[in-house]
């Protein structure tokens, strides 16, 4: 396994050292994105350089943006929003349904900011990361798991230095967290929708022909993960029943 970088931002720290400071916080709590320059938040990353906010605040800043807003909040189901704060902003995944639980209802109740803030201002966060160490994927750490499932469940949200998670809209841990059980660990691989690595799947489907009711047809769909959902709400349109969806290696 590799050995995880730790960043933290030091009171002597150059100019170069912030910038790679800044470049490390965009890609942990906006999901490794490509971020254009009038996308940057210039006003930000100006009163880190000068020191004038911790590395903390500029987390906060970031996770506010509206960049992040309309990509993870205004974008995803609010399961999906929830296991992604807990990755990108306290570096693993939910440990049961009671944390995602309480995080949805904080967020349906109190609002986006609320949710960003309890996160942020948490006992765990400040231990982990205190106010100018970058936040990181800690899931593979014994000290970030009360509960062997969330090694899995990292594996899960973490697919890999490839990986962009604005490119995956729905909850990944649904089933787990629900059951209390763990995710079958697969080995990281890039799901970048139109990379030529996205995953594929084959969706056989049987149906009945309208000319007779005991001739029954069956069709194969090959699918990208990206087009699945879709793909699926049309059989179920034309009354077809899905009797496998298997990945194709």
């Amino acid at each position: 396994m590799a050995t995880q970088t730790i960043l933290e931002l030091w009171p002597s720290g150059s100019l170069e050292e912030v910038q790679t400071i800044i470049r490390a916080v965009y890609k942990q709590v906006l999901g490794n994105p490509h971020i254009m320059e009038s996308e940057r938040l210039v006003t930000a990353e100006s009163k880190l350089c000068d020191r004038s906010i911790t590395v903390r605040e500029f987390v906060r800043i970031v996770a506010k943006s509206e960049f992040y807003r309309t990509r993870y909040f205004e974008s995803c189901a609010p399961y999906r929003f929830v296991e992604l704060n807990f990755l990108h902003l306290l570096g693993r995944a939910p440990q049961d349904q009671r944390e995602v639980s309480e995080h949805i209802v904080r967020t349906v109740a109190e609002g986006y900011e609320a949710e960003i803030d309890s996160y942020i201002d948490s006992a765990e966060y400040q231990a982990a990361f205190g106010e100018n160490v970058v936040p990181y994927y800690r899931g593979k750490d014994s000290a970030a798991n009360s509960k062997q499932v969330g090694y899995n469940r990292i594996f899960a949200l973490d697919r890999g230095p490839a990986q962009i998670d604005s490119a995956v809209k729905s909850a990944q841990l649904v089933y787990a967290v629900a059951t209390n059980s763990a995710n079958a660990i697969k080995p990281s691989s890039a799901t970048v929708i139109g990379s030529g690595t996205e995953k594929r799947f084959k969706i056989v489907v049987t149906g009945s022909k309208f000319d007779s009711p005991r001739r029954v047809s069956t069709t194969e769909y090959i699918v990208s993960a990206s087009k699945m959902t879709p793909q699926i709400q049309r059989i179920n349109r034309t009354s077809g029943k899905i009797v496998s969806i298997t990945e194709i290696a």
